[in-house]
């Protein structure tokens, strides 16, 4: 293999898409082997490698890092090691004087030090979809939990006659938008399109996908605590609740079912419930799909970030500007919010942070068993790589296995496949899974 300071820049960019950096492939598209070894710290406080590093540069100058001690031993593999001259143990003189005249003193015998360089036992980011669905199921029971106690919660709620609204120094300020609470919905309807669509494209979705289900999930199960613990009264008069049940279980499970058919939100007419007003929904469903999508997009989109910061900024305002949620709900969810994300992402960050030990005290938090089972075989930071989600390939399986299952050719001799992958000039004959099922090595092919 050639050496690093040999590389040429469009082997440099080989690499970098070897190491799943494809992000760096643009700044570092005029850049060579030798120059690459001389990145430090200060390159990535400047643009346009600023732009793309979250971490700071710390991935790619750890890779850079091992590449240095590589190219330090290849340097020294001809007998210099530590500035010293190695000597041959035969007792030859002429290699003993030669070393000498190298500048061997006092008659030491310098020896070559081999470093081991572990390599890796398996992939860095396996995708391991088996957790990404339990992480999946989670997070449904979660939200059925969350609709439950949002049920159990408006049996409790006081009529708002008998306890009006309380003070609130935003409501103070502004008199109520009757459609603004639509406008949110309708922004966070956006947002979680974009990051599913975003999602899909991504190379390490299973990964990304489970991290995303455990903490809306998670921030779900603590609106159940926070909202139950503490029943609040309506935000405003224009509520118009739903009428009490008073322990009908089967009206109430019936109104859980509406509720979790129609999403949870206003516009589908699904929620009519008062009470869970500590703390918002819809104010974690805005922030956390804009973190998510800030975090795991490229840098350089920065017109990406901007127009979905302000979607968010603008749904979160409209939730007050509704007066459908008292200020404390949306200043506590978007502080909850935050936080799990950060500190969830620091400890997948941070390998010293994923094993239990006497400093490490993020390892006391009650998820934290369920953050090590997610998180363990992931062996270092995402990369903010993409991919499309299908080949060229399956599409011509698919299409050839769509025209075999509509042929409807079956007779006594077998099945007889239509692989009318010549319908359209080009095409190549495939034999699709079908034919390959009922044994037939040469499918008959006919043109349509």
């Amino acid at each position: 293999m050639k050496k690093a300071a040999q590389w040429s820049e469009e082997e440099v960019g080989l690499w970098l898409a070897e190491e799943g950096m494809q992000e760096y492939a643009g700044p570092l598209r005029n850049m060579d082997g030798r120059t690459l070894l001389q990145l430090s710290q200060d390159d990535f406080q400047k643009p346009p490698l600023s732009r793309i590093a979250s971490d700071g540069g710390k991935h790619l100058l750890e890779k850079i890092k091992t590449l240095n001690i590589e190219h330090h031993i290849e340097v020294h593999k001809n007998g210099f090691v530590n500035g010293h001259v190695a000597v041959s143990h035969n007792g030859d003189a002429s290699a003993s004087s030669k070393s000498k005249r190298n500048g061997l003193v006092n008659g030491y015998n310098k020896e070559l030090v081999r470093i081991p360089i572990p390599e890796p036992t398996g992939p860095q980011f396996p995708p391991e979809w088996g957790k990404t669905g339990v992480a999946f199921l989670y997070a449904i029971c979660c939200f059925v939990i969350t609709t439950i106690v949002i049920s159990i919660v408006h049996e409790r709620v006081p009529p708002k006659e008998a306890t009006p609204p309380l003070p609130d120094k935003f409501f103070d300020f502004f008199d109520r938008v009757e459609w603004a609470f639509s406008v949110c919905e309708i922004n966070g309807m956006i947002l979680v399109i974009l990051w599913i669509i975003q999602w899909s494209l991504m190379k390490h979705k299973s990964i990304v996908g489970r991290r995303f289900l455990f903490i809306v999930g998670t921030l779900y199960l603590y609106r159940c605590i926070t909202m139950y613990i503490t029943t609040l009264p309506v935000p405003g008069m224009h509520f118009k609740c739903s009428p009490k049940l008073y322990g009908d279980w089967e009206s109430q499970m019936r109104r859980v079912m509406k509720m979790i058919a129609g999403g949870g939100l206003t516009i589908t007419g699904s929620h009519n419930m008062c009470g869970d007003y500590l703390y918002s929904g819809h104010t974690v469903m805005l922030t956390l799909t804009y973190l998510f999508m800030r975090e795991y997009s490229p840098r350089r989109f920065w017109w990406y970030h901007w127009g979905c910061g302000a979607l968010c900024v603008v749904g979160v305002f409209c939730i007050l500007l509704a007066h459908d949620h008292y200020t404390i709900d949306v200043v506590v969810a978007y502080f909850i919010t935050t936080r799990l994300f950060w500190w969830y992402h620091s400890m997948a960050n941070q390998p010293d942070l994923k094993g239990e030990s006497q400093g490490n005290f993020l390892s006391r938090v009650w998820w934290y068993r369920f953050f090590q089972y997610l998180e363990q075989n992931v062996q270092n930071v995402v990369p903010r790589s993409y991919q499309i989600p299908f080949s060229w390939r399956s599409l011509q399986w698919g299409l050839c296995l769509w025209v075999c299952l509509n042929s409807r050719l079956f007779s006594g001799r077998g099945f007889q496949c239509l692989c009318a992958v010549n319908v359209w000039r080009g095409f190549v004959p495939l034999c699709c899974p079908v034919c390959l099922a009922s044994k037939i090595r040469t499918p008959q092919v006919q043109n349509i």
